[in-house]
């Protein structure tokens, strides 16, 4: 509590009160100069000293630290940019929370006084330590890279990586901390306001708590919604975009062409993409040595409204314009953010089936699957359970004789979007003929159960679930056949890459030690890479952003085992190992 205001009156000035001393002036009184060395210190040039003090030293040995953990590997290789941004962060993590601790121990100590400031020759040792470690964790770091580079076939990196590194790295690092001592000098501002009314310790704790809320008001109320906006109002643009190759159908058998319940303009920039590639009837008759069908492609676009449940229903009645119900397969995508499917995970059912198949989609955001995820989550759950329903109603509706196999996909945030649509692994066997889930999710719920639930002895990376009878986890064509238990009808795969970020993320690896960390690493996983709290978080977080810019087999780029998981889940008459190995160079992601 502050003293009490001297009594004032006609005549009378108030007394000045004494200045507080400042944390340089109270380092000196505790540190006054005795020895020569000392005196050297303090000779110190005052511009030099001013930017010293500003800086906590244990702050800096922590983010050193933290710097050199951040070169470890992770899922992925990491080029300069990223490289830099996660050193970078790193490093202002790790300076945050060597200042917080360093203040929490003089906090709990009840030592009003800073700790006294470090004599010159500790920064020299520090600034000495830092080169000579950061010089060896680069070697470490290029050594490492090498490793991962040779393994998923990808250039290494140049030597011009490694300044463009240090550039980005120590202006993030900077820029953070910038950031982060104003807003610590707010808080100060806030304590010695709030101190003239409260006991210190007091005043300490409610101008922190209430720092927290206004920031996180801020964020949440303006920087989020007004963010938000702007990031819908950009990408509803690049929805309106038609590239290239999108030209509008002249089949029937297309969204979007003669007589269909929806106009081209409404598909969206992905959905018209969808509607306008695809094998042709001649293509999937040289393959296949058999006249073919025209495969069947419904989409609802945004375009159409913003009512998830109407938007399904008439992805479904398009589906019964088409024709769709009559065909040998009935395909219910679910799309990540923006639209896109996987037109692999599409074409394969096609040539499989020489046409005789319909795929029903919808759109249920504008936004990128990364930001969905981390915004419009529930909107994608209740696209794939309001789309799932709506054919499967028009499905049940036929006799069951007649009915076509009905099976559901989805890729990413579509994955998570196709499984909310079934409780329970035997509800999923039940309803669909098969089921393909690829790169999921940490939030996909089905993922989630059957992964923990796992065979004893199995990795979280590959697991085994009820000995594969319902449901098999694959990385390759080849893990679909480790399983010993007969595989029931209406089969479901998970295809996942140990090396995916995708499926890895997750905000419990800040302080909690993943099992596909605990085990034996993944295939495609270095074994240097190693669980550390804050730093191994940053690093996947990373590997999002970089997660497609390898080659099939890792990260999450899929190709080459979609068509084998398909053959293994509806077994197409007819098709044989040899026809899988020859359609994979006809098929691509986009």
């Amino acid at each position: 509590m502050s003293s009490s205001t001297p009594a004032t009156g006609p005549g009378i000035e108030p007394a000045a009160e004494p200045a507080e001393p400042s944390e340089e002036a109270a380092g000196s009184v505790a540190e006054s100069p005795n020895t020569t060395e000392d005196i050297a210190d303090d000779a110190r040039p005052a511009w030099w000293r001013r930017r010293l003090d500003r800086f906590s030293c244990v702050g800096l040995s922590v983010a050193l630290v933290f710097l050199w953990l951040s070169m470890t590997p992770s899922l992925l290789p990491r080029g300069a940019l990223f490289q830099g941004i996660v050193s970078g962060a790193s490093a202002a993590l790790g300076y945050s929370l060597g200042v917080f601790f360093s203040w929490l121990i003089r906090f709990m100590i009840s030592r009003d006084k800073p700790w006294p400031a470090p004599m010159h020759r500790v920064w020299v040792a520090l600034g000495l330590a830092a080169i000579a470690g950061t010089v060896v964790m680069l070697v470490m770091f290029q050594r490492w890279q090498d490793q991962i580079r040779t393994m998923m076939d990808v250039d290494l990196l140049s030597w011009t990586a490694y300044p463009q590194i240090a550039v980005i790295c120590i202006v993030v690092f900077f820029l953070l901390i910038l950031i982060g001592q104003a807003w610590g000098d707010g808080v100060v501002w806030l304590v010695r306001k709030i101190d003239r009314v409260a006991p210190p310790r007091i005043s300490a704790v409610a101008a922190i708590a209430v720092a927290v809320l206004v920031t996180v008001f801020v964020l949440n109320g303006v920087v989020a919604n007004y963010g938000m906006q702007a990031l819908n109002s950009t990408f509803a643009a690049v929805n309106d975009e038609t590239t290239a190759d999108s030209t509008p159908p002249t089949s029937p058998l297309r969204s979007g062409g003669p007589g269909s319940l929806v106009t081209w303009d409404s598909l969206g920039r992905q959905g018209r993409i969808f509607v306008s590639v695809g094998p042709t009837v001649e293509e999937l008759s040289a393959f296949n040595g058999t006249p073919a069908m025209e495969p069947i492609r419904a989409y609802v676009g945004l375009g159409s409204g913003d009512d998830l449940r109407a938007n399904a229903k008439l992805a479904a009645e398009e589906l019964e314009r088409t024709g769709g119900l009559q065909r040998e397969v009935v395909a219910v995508a679910s799309t990540t953010g923006t639209g896109w499917i996987n037109q692999a995970t599409v074409d394969s059912l096609e040539y499989m089936y020489n046409g005789d198949t319909a795929t029903v989609s919808m759109q249920y955001s504008y936004l990128p699957s990364w930001l969905s995820f981390l915004v419009d989550k529930e909107r994608a759950r209740k696209a794939g359970q309001a789309l799932f329903e709506a054919v499967s109603e028009k499905v049940r509706a036929i006799p069951e004789a007649e009915r076509p196999k009905l099976v559901v996909f989805g890729e990413s945030l579509g994955s998570f979007a196709a499984e909310s649509a079934f409780g329970t692994i035997p509800s999923l066997n039940a309803r669909t003929d098969g089921a393909l889930f690829v790169g999921p999710t940490f939030n996909n719920s089905l993922w989630v159960d059957t992964t923990g639930n796992r065979d004893d002895g199995t990795p979280e990376w590959q697991p085994i679930y009820e000995d594969g009878r319902q449901v098999r986890f694959i990385a390759d064509a080849p893990d679909l056949y480790t399983a010993t238990a007969e595989w029931v009808p209406g089969r479901a795969v998970y295809l996942q890459h140990a090396s995916d970020p995708i499926s890895w993320w997750s905000p419990r690896l800040i302080l909690r030690e993943p099992d596909w960390l605990k085990e034996q690493n993944g295939r495609d996983v270095l074994p240097a890479m190693s669980w550390i709290p804050f730093v191994t978080f940053l690093q996947v977080s990373a590997d999002m952003a970089v997660s497609t810019g390898v080659p099939d087999g890792h990260g999450h780029f899929y190709l080459a085992a979609i068509p084998a998981a398909w053959a293994e889940i509806l077994q197409p008459p007819g098709w044989t190992p040899e026809k899988t190995e020859e359609l994979i160079p006809l098929l691509n992601r986009d």
